[in-house]
Order: structure tokens, then sequence, then C-alpha cells
């Protein structure tokens, strides 16, 4: 098959495909592509995708999934559908792009302490989260504002009133509404992006101290350049990228946290460059000639190539640079204090690269609403034909046109938007004023209803769902196991065994060494469980690379001093460092039973036994931990006897096959995990002088070769992991944030689909996955396998294509891969999964997560996380949340919502979302409903009237109908709800209702047309057919019945009463009756020229009264029949769950 792989030069990625080529010898190329083609035969199940795939050249890769998705018809259809908009935001961005030049990024040569040698300018080291700046504030706003048809229509409308052949009414009835929008929506904005600017303030006045030859200056976060020394302490934020030059650390080095750059929660090992770190005393920082040569900024955060060197000394020094060297933006400091030279600021830091500009969200309820006011435009235009062709064409026709347009304008009412913006301003005060999720922020106060239409939610892992502090749950030795209301037994044996070895020692102090000889080389005989204890814990306290810290708080300069061990073991200041929260946990609890880590040094370690006296060990190898090997050995010999012990701890995977045969290790492996815990496997083996000397012979000849060096020395340290004594397992628990389980339940019962997105190890991921209960006890998991080439990614999603009902966990390697080749058909796949975790991802990984389930499934996306790694999707998602953590609130403030902790975004979604997408829903369509019935009365007086374009209701009537007289009850629908909150809580089921959008859809939509046309139509034929003597009256008649039926649609609408709303209906009938007395001219017909004027004498009567209510009763009185029957014979969901 490889022969028949036709290699066609692609532009792109000739290079990397030659160089395989090159690189894989050609038997093995071909034998893998024999299997490949075997499989292939086997696959009853192609991918959508035919086989023939393989055989295209590959630069259709790219485009074939994408293909299918994009293919739209060109042309008219296309320009009218939305084609004109995407000119218009063409013509825009390409005039944003001149004006903004991007800078190219370059390779830079850095002095140390002189920003003034730069060549470039630099960006400034200021964090920005504001979407406009002073100048393009006013012409941002207006343009969010006027993208909406139902803001431009307006727009258009109020600026035909100013043609003296257009004018209808006074100005004020058009251009008011029109101002008051606007002047809210800036408003708002302006609230919104002044909160921004202060967040964003507050981050970067926080101060750091610079050194300088005169000594320390404090210098803000947003005033540091690149070049500055910077001092960083202990626990403060590293504020900009820098390379590390010394620590107040006698090994060189210092631990930092980047659970906020990378979500993972192990602390990562840095080294300050050696040539710098030597130097005597601080100032000598300036009195070497120095500097950094740094290569370009990138988005990698797991790469750095650069070069130290000192130019002062003879010869030159160079030290080259790495990742270990690098302090980056957004971490922070977790030993000791830090020296750094600033290498890139601001916009080029790693931090800000990785993160996407905020875009300005728009709610799917919105979008909705400007449909339905496209179809409404549609109506007016075709009424106003009608209108103009029933006149004749006669005279001016086109002028009469859009004076009947100008007459309907108000099928489409301007208060929808405010009232639309005013419930929204409404609920997100509700939402921060609910005792139930105290601490809960609102920051973008416009999508609300989107909380009530969410179908896929993206989670973090670390730090939120899980606190990310480990505690040890249990210890398995094979027979016996202990959990914790066990641990004191532990204890126990532990203290026995150590006072009678304390007690055989000093018996017999002259002969201790021989006597333990004797001891060894007796047969063997079963091991007691105080022994098997004894050994398991000291392998625990003894395999690790865990450093034991003291601080004294009588540092002298007030900074904090790490002092020599002076033999004060004392437990109060002591703290453990590690790259690991596991290990610090392991070593904790043998804290906890009594054997106590107390010092460490490169060669040798500490502990204390219970009755106090110190254990020296020699360190002679330690083999770290890599995510390929995913186990760490150590050899250690005990000073008081010389025994050379070599242990090792690792994940079961990799144990199992070194330890010896055992019938239990996989079973309880299993039970651990299923419980959540984070399993390791202890063993140690025995070794004797000899063998440990041919080993080190060997060992250290590996590491000098030049050939493969990795693979050799691996291959030397293998040969010891044989046939190892298994001594215990251990199982540790990564806490949960308070009622995950029972949250994360409730979001999949109301038909959420859960994806968990972290940058974290494959194996704590899925532990995770099992103990937060993201996937059921009963559900299989799918681990996918690393894939690198299109053949194995075919291979394998046909593999998982066979799985049914099962979650999948993949790796951001694989998932790169199969999104390349695969992208459509693997987001199908993925998207029918009840969960999906992937690891190992990046921030941007996270955003292209998310932009692809919304292109792809169009359903709404929430994202949640708590740390700067997760700002890119919290801001590509249509829904943000952001968890306030312990590392900073860097999410929190991108977040559209801040929560406090991970289990209010149950309430905050079934409760708080339900409500204002149905409030939202029904406030819309009855403000809708308002403008429809006064336009349908308005055509048929003009029907009535010869097709004259007049307007039925003067300039103040059509204002005070829309504002005063009727929009307190319509504004009170705000404060409806169909189902209590406890109810909602209780019964997740009901918001899966919700995601279907049958709140607002053209059905509803039209339901509520017909019935304004049927209203509008009785109102006003009742007015005429029972006024025909005083014809004069009609004005009044209409408007009042008109306004009692108003008042009655808000009643019949409302699903649960509140005493506001009592108010509210009462205030509008005062308000309306008290003008009848006022503004009587106004209630005549047409202008004055038809002389009437309405007396008082009038209203009062008993004809008035009697006509008015027999009008209203007719027009609603049907209606609140329907609703009964529709009640009783099929009533909604949530209804059966209330009677």
């Amino acid at each position: 098959m490889a022969d028949h792989i036709p290699l066609h030069p692609v532009p792109r990625s000739t290079q990397r495909r030659t160089a395989y080529y090159t690189s894989v010898p050609a038997a093995q190329r071909h034998n893998r592509y024999q299997v490949e083609d075997e499989s292939s035969h086997l696959d009853e199940m192609p991918l959508m995708m035919s086989e023939e795939g393989f055989e295209n050249d590959e630069s259709d890769y790219h485009t074939l999934p994408r293909a299918r998705v994009s293919h739209r018809k060109r042309g008219l259809e296309w320009f009218i559908c939305g084609g004109w908009k995407f000119l218009c935001a063409s013509c825009c961005d390409w005039l944003i792009n001149i004006c903004r030049r991007k800078k190219e990024l370059k390779a830079r040569t850095v002095w140390l302490g002189c920003p003034e040698k730069c060549e470039e300018k630099y960006p400034r080291n200021a964090i920005k989260n504001q979407k406009y700046n002073f100048f393009t504030f006013i012409p941002g706003v207006l343009y969010e504002q006027f993208k909406f048809f139902l803001n431009l229509y307006f727009l258009v409308v109020s600026c035909s009133q100013f043609v003296p052949a257009l004018k209808i009414g006074y100005l004020y009835t058009y251009w008011a509404p029109l101002g008051f929008v606007l002047a809210v929506t800036m408003v708002r904005e302006a609230v919104d992006e002044f909160r921004r600017y202060q967040r964003d303030k507050e981050m970067n006045s926080q101060l750091y101290s610079k050194l300088t030859i005169r000594g320390k200056v404090q210098v803000k976060s947003s005033d540091i350049q690149v070049g500055d020394l910077i001092i960083v302490e202990k626990n403060q934020r590293i504020p900009s990228d820098m390379v590390f030059l010394r620590t107040s650390e006698k090994t060189g080095s210092c631990f930092i946290r980047t659970d906020q750059l990378d979500g993972e929660t192990d602390w990562k090992l840095k080294v300050a460059v050696s040539c710098t770190q030597r130097l005597p005393a601080l100032g000598d920082l300036f009195s070497i000639s120095a500097y950094v040569y740094a290569q370009k900024p990138q988005l990698d955060i797991h790469s750095f190539e650069g070069t130290f060197t000192r130019e002062d000394s003879d010869p030159t020094i160079h030290e080259s640079l790495s990742i270990e060297n690098t302090l980056w933006a957004s971490t922070v400091v977790a030993s000791g204090t830090v020296i750094g030279v600033v290498i890139y600021t601001g916009k080029e830091t790693r931090s800000v690269m990785n993160t996407s500009n905020p875009k300005n969200k728009v709610g799917l309820l919105d979008l909705e609403l400007n449909q339905l006011t496209k179809a409404l435009f549609l109506a007016l235009v075709a009424l106003s034909i009608v209108m103009v062709t029933l006149q004749g064409f006669v005279g001016p026709w086109y002028r009469n046109l859009f004076r009947f347009l100008l007459l309907f304008s108000y099928i489409i009412p301007i208060s929808l938007r405010v009232n639309l913006d005013m419930g929204k301003a409404a609920y997100g005060w509700m939402i921060m004023k609910d005792d139930n999720i105290p601490g809960t922020v609102v920051r973008t106060s416009t999508i609300p209803e989107e909380l009530g239409r969410l179908v896929y939610l993206l989670t973090d892992k670390t730090g939120t769902l899980t606190q990310n502090e480990m505690i040890f749950k249990r210890l398995h030795l094979g027979t016996v196991s202990y959990g914790t209301d066990t641990m004191d037994e532990i204890q126990n044996h532990i203290v026995n065994s150590y006072s009678q070895m304390h007690s055989q020692s000093s018996g017999n102090s002259t002969s201790s060494t021989p006597s333990r000889k004797v001891q060894s080389s007796a047969p063997k005989v079963r091991k007691t469980v105080s022994s098997r204890i004894h050994e398991a814990v000291k392998a625990i306290a003894l395999c690790h690379n865990v450093t034991p810290v003291y601080e004294s708080h009588a540092g002298v300069t007030g900074e904090t001093e790490y002092a020599e061990v002076d033999q004060n073991f004392s437990d109060e200041n002591r703290t453990y460092q590690a790259s690991s929260p596991d290990e610090v946990a392991l070593v904790q609890w043998t804290e906890s039973v009594g054997l106590t880590l107390v010092n460490r040094d490169l060669t040798s370690m500490q502990l204390k036994s219970p009755g106090g006296q110190i254990l020296t060990y020699y360190i002679l190898q330690v083999f770290p931990f890599t995510s390929e090997s995913k186990r760490m050995g150590i050899i250690v010999r005990d000073e008081s006897t010389g025994e050379i012990t070599f242990y090792m701890k690792g994940a079961d995977v990799a144990m199992s096959t070194i330890v010896q045969y055992n019938d239990w290790l996989e079973e309880e492996c299993g039970n651990m995990a299923r419980e959540g815990l984070r399993t390791l496997v202890v063993a140690k083996k025995s070794l004797t002088e000899e063998q440990y000397q041919d080993f080190e012979n060997r060992y250290n000849q590996a590491k000098l070769s030049i050939h493969d060096r990795a693979l050799k020395v691996a291959a030397v340290v293998e040969s010891l992991e044989r046939e190892m004594e298994l001594l215990c397992l251990t199982g540790v628990e990564d806490q949960l944030q308070a009622d995950v389980r029972p949250t994360l339940e409730m979001l999949r019962n109301a038909g959420i689909k859960i994806w968990m997105l972290t940058g974290d190890k494959l194996e704590t991921a899925t532990c995770i996955a099992k103990s937060s209960h993201l996937v059921s006890r009963t559900q299989d998991i799918h681990i996918f396998r690393p894939v690198i080439s299109r053949g194995e990614a075919h291979l394998e999603l046909n593999a998982f294509r066979r799985k049914h009902d099962c979650a999948l966990v993949i790796s951001g390697d694989s998932l790169e891969v199969c999104l390349k080749y695969y992208e459509h058909e693997f987001v199908e796949l993925a998207c029918q999964c009840p969960a999906v975790v992937c690891c190992r991802c990046s921030p941007t990984q996270k955003a292209h997560i998310v932009k692809l389930l919304q292109h792809h499934t169009g359903k709404r996306t929430c994202a949640i996380g708590d740390g700067g790694n997760d700002v890119s999707m919290i801001q590509a998602a249509d829904c943000g949340i952001g968890i306030e953590g312990k590392e900073g609130k860097q999410a929190s403030l991108a977040a559209d919502f801040s929560i406090t902790q991970f289990k209010h975004i149950g309430r905050l979604l079934m409760v708080h979302g339900r409500n204002s997408y149905k409030r939202s829903a029904a406030l819309g369509q009855f403000v809708m409903h308002r403008g429809l019935i006064i336009s349908t009365m308005q055509a048929v007086f003009s029907s009535v009237f010869y097709f004259a374009s007049i307007p039925l209701y003067q300039g103040f009537l059509m204002v005070g109908y829309a504002t005063i007289y009727t929009m307190f009850p319509v504004f009170s629908l705000v404060l409806d709800q169909d189902v209590k909150p406890e109810m909602a809580l209780l019964y997740p089921e009901l918001y899966k209702d919700l995601t279907k959008g049958r709140s607002l859809s053209f059905k509803t939509f039209l339901i509520w047309v017909l019935i304004s046309i049927y209203q509008g139509g009785i109102l006003m034929y009742g007015a005429l057919l029972l006024f025909e003597s005083e014809f004069v009256h009609v004005v009044a008649i209409s408007f009042t019945a008109l306004i009692f039926t108003e008042l009655l649609m808000v009643a019949l609408t409302i699903r649960t009463w509140h005493w506001l709303m009592v108010v509210a209906e009462f205030f509008s009938l005062g308000c309306y009756v008290a003008s009848l007395a006022f503004l009587n001219e106004y209630f005549g017909i047409g202008r004055v020229s038809f002389g009437a004027f309405l007396d008082v004498a009038f209203i009062t009567t008993v004809t008035f009264l009697w006509k008015v209510s027999a009008i209203t009763v007719v027009s609603c009185l049907p209606l609140y029949i329907l609703k009964y029957l529709k009640r009783k014979f099929s009533p909604p969901s949530y209804s059966k769950l209330t009677s």
C-alpha cells in the first residue's frame, strides 16, 4: 500500500512529510501500511469519508470536512440573506487591519538592567480587558446597536420625519423613544466598560521591586519594561515573562505554580542561570556586562530557546537557556524570592498570546426577535401596498405608500428594545441579590437568557471541579486494607516497631551490625502485619522528591530567610515542597503516623522516628518521574546498617509487570479507581554492595554515550526493575469542590452534555471524571489511543464508532490530528457521547473546541473555569462563567457571570436561566402584540375612511399608550414565574423543554399575531358600530377599550401573581382615568379640523361605560375561555408538577 500513496507536493506541509519518509526506514514504513491495509479489509464500517480519501492529495484533507458544511448558494439570494452584512464586515475588518498594522514579532537581545539599550519599542506591560477606548466607544456602541434590524429601521423612520411631505404627528413621538433606547444602552455599556477598566487598573497597579544601580525601587506592574530586573516574593504573581537569574534558595532553583497558565496542579521546578546565581551579591548584577538573546514571542508555553552571554569575563561565558530557565507571566512563585530579567511584556507574554480578544456576545433570544421583526417588516410593507392598491394608485401614490409605512410603523414597536434591556437589567439584579448563591456577579448584562438555553457545558478540572488539595485515603497491603478511620492502628504498629528496633540496637550496641547480618541470612518466614506496615511506611517516607523547608521568622532584612536546619526540626514552621501535590500528601501522611521527613539535600535525607531518633539515609541515585515511564525510583543506603535498597513507586500500568506475581493488585487498583482515588504502587528491592557497584558502572557509562543516550540509560535502569517486592498500594484523593456530584447529576438530568477540558494528565483526568460522577458508574470509558497520522486516526475513529453509550477520553495531541483530517466526523461522534474528557489541552485548544461545537451543532455552549488558562474558552463560549478561585480572579474577570462555587451553577441555570428566558420571551411577544393591535385598528380605520393616510390617534396618545398607560403592567411580566425555584431544582428535566426554544418561535408568534388582528378588529368595528350617532367619540371609546383590553391581556398572560403586578395594573388604570379628564383635546378624530372636543360629561355617562365594557368583553372573553380549555386538555409539563 505504501507504493500506492502518491506524494504530490503540497506547498504547506511538504517538508514535514518528506522528513517523515526519510526518517522512517523503508521496511518499517512498508510494514506499517501493510497493517493498515489489512485492517481496512476488516473495517466493515468505514468512516463517512470513503477509503479512497487516502488516494487523494493531502491538500484536499484540510477542506474535505468543511466543504460539506460551508457549501452555500451565492448570488442575489445570498446577498439578501446576509451577504450585505458579510460584505460590510469584510470592509470594516480590512479598514481596521490597515489602521492597526500588526507589528512583526522579532527575536531580541536584552541587556540586564538596561531597558534603554533596547533597539525596538516593546508593548506596555498592561493587562487590558476593555472592548473600547475613549475614541471608539460611541461609534462602537452605535454600530452594535444599529447592527440590529429593529434599531436600524427606527433610525430610518425617525429621519424620515424631517421630510415635510412625510411628516406625521410630532417629531418627539419618534425621536424620544429612540433617544431613550440609545441612552439606556450607552449608560449600561459605559458602566460595564468602566468596571472592566477598574479591574484592569487594580491588576496593573500591583507593586513590584525593581533593581536599579541605586538599589530597590517600587514599580507598578504596568510600568515594567523589557530589560528591567524584577524581584518577585513568595506567593506573588509574576508580572511579565522573565528569564530566571537568581534566587534566595541555596539550591539555585525554585518552584512555581502554573495552574493559571496551563491548568496543571503540580509545581514546576525552575532553575536560575548558573552564571548569575554564583555572583556573591545582588548588586553584582550591575557590575557585569551581560545580555540575554531570546527568540521571538510565540504561543507555545512549553518551549523556549535563548542564550545568556556574559561579555566581561575571559573567556566569554555562554549559557543555553531553555524552558526551565523561564518564569512566565501569570504564574505564582511557590518558594523563595526570585530575580529575573524581563524579556516579553504585555501583548507579547505567553499568557496574553494564548487568550483571545473578547467578542461582543449576542443572546439567541435577541437573534430570534430580530428574525421576527424582519417578518413584521415584510407584513408592514405588504399591508401598505394593499392600502395603496385599494386606493387605486391615485395621485402621488408612492408618497402615500411611504405615509402608510409610517402610519403602520407601530407594527414594529420601538419599546421592544427598551423593555427587553430593562428586563435584562432586572434579571441581573435578581441574580446578584439571590441569597442562595451569594457572591454571584453579572458582568455582561446583555445575555441572562442564554443561561436558559444551554446544551453543552465545558468545564475545567483543576480548581473548578476539584479543590486541588490531596488527602491520603487508603493503604492496602494485599491482605489488609486501612482507611481514614483505621489510621491509628498503623500509628501503633509504627511506634511499636521503632521502639523495638531502638531497644534492640541499644541492647547489643557493641555487636549491632553482625546481629543484623545473621538475621538477614535466616530462612524466609512469613512477615507479620506489623513488619509489613513498617516496610511500607518507610518506603513511602523515602521514595519521593519532597524537600522540607523551615521558615525562621527572625529575618534581619525583613525578608523570609530559609535557615540552615540547626537540628531544630520543630513541627510548627515546617512546610513541604514538591513538584506534585500527591507526593506532599504521602509525606504528610507518614508524618501523621509517626515517621517524619525532617531534612533533605542532594545527597541525603533524614527521618525522625516516633521516639524522636534521627535516621539518616544516603541518596545514591534518583530516577525522576516522567510521563513516559509513569514511575519514579530512588536508591538509598541506611547509615546505621549500610543496607542498600532500591525503592520504586508508580502507576499500576507501569508497575504491574515489574513486581513479583500477585493476585490482588489489579483488582484493588480497579476498586480504588472506581472510588476516584489516585493510586500508586510501592515496591522495593534489596541490593548487595556488588550488585549496586555493577549497576553504577553501567549506568555512568550509559550516561556518557553520545548516540541513543536516553534509550541506553533506560535499559540499564530496567535491568534493576525486575522481580521487585510489592509493598503496598496507596490511594490519594483529590478533594472535589462542595456538592460537585449532585450538581453534575442535576445538569446531566437537565439534558446538558458536559465536556471536561483540562491541561492535566490523562490518568488524573480519568480519575476525577469517575470520582465526580461525570462518567456514571455503569458507563464504559473509551480511551482514545494516541494517534499521529491520518491512517491511525481513521482506524481509531472506527474503533470508537463501534462503542455505544461510552464516555470518550482523548488527549490534546490526538484531538489535533483528528480535527485536521476528520473534523466533521469526529465532532459528530463525540457529540453522541454522554461525556467527553479532553486532557493535556492548551488554552487555545480549549477555545477551539468551544468554537467547533458552536459551528457544528449550532447549539448554545457554556464554559466554566477558574484559571487564566480558561479565559480563552470562557470568552469564546456563548455564555462564560468564571469561578473566583484561590489562584486569582483572572477567569472571573473575563467571564460574563462570576460565581464563588461550582455548585451555584445549578441554581444559576435551572432557576435564573429558566426565568430569564421565559420572561423575556413573554415580554417580547407581548410588546409586539401591543404594537400589532394598534396597527390593526389603524388599518380598519383607514379602510373605513376611504383609505386616507391620516393617523387615528394623535402624538401624545401614541406615546402614552406605549409608555405610561401600559408600560408598568407589561414590564411587570419580568416578575412572573411558571415554576417555583424548588420545583425547578427538584425536576431538572424541565430544563430540556427550554433548549428546544418553544417559548418564542414562529408558531407562538403567529398565535399572538392572530390574537392581535382579532382584538384590533373587534375594538375598531365595535366602536364604529355602537357609535353611529356620535361619530366624534370613536377615538375615546376605542382607545379606552384598547387600554382595558391590554390590562386584561397582561392578567391573562401572568402565571404567578406578585403584589407589584397588581399595583402596576391599578396604577396604569388610574393614570389613564386621570388623563381622560385633562387631555380631552386629544380624543377628537384626526386633527382639530374635525372640530370635535370631548366633554367630561360624556365620559361619565352610563352609555359610554357599558359600550366600552361590551367591546372589551367581546375582545377578551374568548381568549380566557380558550386558555382555560388549553390548560385543561393539554397542560404544559410544569403545571403537572405544580398542581
